[in-house]
């Protein structure tokens, strides 16, 4: 190898060592301090519980609760499970227990900014690069429930119960028809439990994977659940 061709390689070698460098500090930087701007909101209008006499708000704790989504890829060449999780979920339900066909869920907003997973490197890339939530416009996803089907004749305090809510999920500016698979319980006339589920993909919503060190084979299909917890509202604090 001449000299000549010696330097242009170790002028690539650099050249590509400083691109990987600005890249890396890009997606570092990008991804902002992952604070939440406001607190998730999304109760229920006051017509809605008007028109639904006789039924309780339960009203979703985020302290209690916990939306996560699940992923898998190839971290240096290993198979890896990536959860992303944030207790930043906000809903209100409305629970009737004398006609539980009457059930509603007014809808939920999640705080993407705040989801973390094992690697602050990946939420990082996930804030700026993926699901953009460092960006105003973009930190919360929303849930607009359009059916709710299978729900019980009755319900009967301590017995789950199993459904699915239809609903359009927002995620950035593209939004689709999601279906949940729920069980719930209603542990007593002040407290409800339950757990969701639902399968995307990251092509419906358009998230591409930036290239990153030692990531390799991200899977298109993601989980996305929910734990939550709902405590009943008082009828007056509910229509403030």
């Amino acid at each position: 190898m001449s000299p000549q061709t010696k330097r242009l390689a170790v002028i690539g070698v650099a050249a590509a060592a400083v691109i990987g460098i600005a890249a890396t500090a890009f997606l570092w930087f990008s991804g902002g301090s992952g604070q939440a701007s406001a607190p998730v909101h999304a109760e229920c209008p006051e017509e809605v519980i008007n028109r639904n006499a006789g039924a309780t708000v339960f009203r979703i704790v985020p302290e209690e609760s916990e939306v996560r989504f699940i992923i898998h890829e190839e971290l240096f060449g290993q198979p890896k499970e990536v959860i992303g999780r944030t207790d930043q979920v906000a809903g209100d339900v409305l629970v009737n227990v004398d006609n539980p066909a009457r059930a509603e869920l007014c809808g939920v907003q999640i705080n993407l900014r705040t989801i973390l997973t094992d690697n602050e490197f990946r939420n990082r890339a996930i804030r700026g690069q993926i699901l953009q939530s460092a960006q105003d416009e973009f930190e919360f996803s929303d849930f607009t429930p359009t059916e709710i089907t299978g729900l019980p004749e009755s319900i009967t305090p301590g017995e789950p119960v199993s459904f699915q809510i239809t609903g359009d999920l927002r995620v950035r500016h593209i939004t689709n028809p999601v279906t949940f698979n729920v069980t719930a319980t209603l542990v007593s006339d002040t407290r409800l439990e339950g757990t969701a589920a639902a399968d995307v993909t990251r092509e419906q919503y358009e998230l591409t994977i930036p290239n990153a060190p030692g990531v390799a084979n991200v899977t298109n299909e993601v989980t996305l659940e929910i734990d939550f917890v709902a405590l009943a509202v008082p009828a007056e604090a509910s229509q403030s």
